[in-house]
């Protein structure tokens, strides 16, 4: 079963942080065309307005525009609220490797005070964003939690202990967190500008303008591409999992192994593009290879992707010929 025919109790509010961003804006879309109400956090660092601008329609969603670094505004942001997804962070790790320190106030002590705020106001679920970048460089494949190697960048370092205050949370204080161990998400609403975009959406963004894309290292390192709508799936049957899933960190993926050059060929052919890429070096802290065993997440969540990468990126595709040409 998705995610659409999910039931949440009556009148159950749902906050998600970073709701203008590419996952949560998405994660506000779902719930609010389910009819529930939605709190979207954010402080438009790398969230983007007209991501949520389609949601103004809905009476029941609520903008909060604020950072969650002030612990006074995450506590008035849950305060009647039951369910959490938390989403706000700074991704790609090469920018922390450049920034280690904001990397720590956002990401650590922002998601320790949401932990917080949650904890007062007696939210009933703590959904959070984890990352496959935790796995390191541990070789064995598909990566399987509770097997991690050595953290090779702050970005990792950030949700390894996000993690850890996570159980810490359960075990000490009964705040039912969940943590989601994202591997590749793309998507509709992923942005494609900046020298930090992802993978996927940059590669679009040349291609369409007949550019050569750059391919770091040999093209041959893999990636469990995961399409945003698996990704929403997982957080919603994370808020309704049993409590026996509290503290449990578990890989939201598809489960497949996909080398950049098999994925750049796609999107050439999607594209109806003849442009041969071009080859730089490795990218510092990056992972050679990524592949998940889902099997705790599909046992525990009854989480059940849907979505192939390549189905999912003729769906991706779609949506950028129509937003950037």
């Amino acid at each position: 079963m998705g995610y659409r025919d999910l039931k949440f109790p009556d009148k159950s509010i749902f906050l998600v942080t970073g709701g203008a961003g590419f996952i949560g804006s998405n994660i506000c879309e779902a719930l609010l065309s389910m009819g529930y109400p939605v709190r979207c956090l954010d402080n438009f660092s790398t969230g983007k307005r007209e991501n949520i601008e389609p949601f103004e329609k809905y009476p029941d969603f609520t903008l909060i525009e604020g950072d969650i670094r002030d612990l006074d505004l995450c506590i008035k942001a849950t305060d009647g609220v039951a369910y959490v997804s938390h989403q706000a962070a700074w991704g790609s790790v090469p920018r922390s490797i450049e920034m280690p320190l904001i990397y720590e106030e956002i990401n650590i002590r922002g998601a320790i005070n949401m932990m917080e705020a949650s904890k007062i106001n007696g939210v009933k679920k703590f959904v959070y964003a984890s990352s496959s970048s935790v796995y390191g460089d541990h070789p064995v494949l598909p990566k399987k939690e509770g097997v991690e190697g050595n953290i090779l960048s702050p970005y990792a370092l950030t949700k390894m202990v996000d993690e850890q205050y996570a159980r810490l949370y359960s075990k000490l204080y009964g705040l039912k967190t969940i943590g989601l161990r994202y591997f590749n998400v793309f998507g509709r609403r992923q942005d494609p500008h900046g020298f930090y975009a992802a993978v996927i959406p940059k590669f679009v963004k040349l291609l369409l303008h007949d550019e050569a894309p750059v391919i770091n290292g040999d093209g041959k390192q893999s990636r469990d591409f995961t399409y945003i709508e698996n990704v929403i799936e997982a957080n919603l049957k994370g808020m309704l999992s049993s409590d026996n899933v509290t503290g449990e960190v578990l890989n939201i993926a598809y489960g497949s192994q996909v080398e950049l050059l098999d994925l750049y060929e796609k999107l050439a052919l999607l594209l109806d593009k003849d442009i041969k890429p071009v080859f730089g070096p490795d990218r510092a802290g990056d992972i050679k290879h990524s592949n998940a065993d889902i099997t705790k997440a599909r046992e525990l969540l009854g989480y059940s992707p849907d979505w192939s990468w390549d189905k999912g990126l003729e769906q991706a595709v779609e949506w950028y010929r129509e937003t950037l040409q």
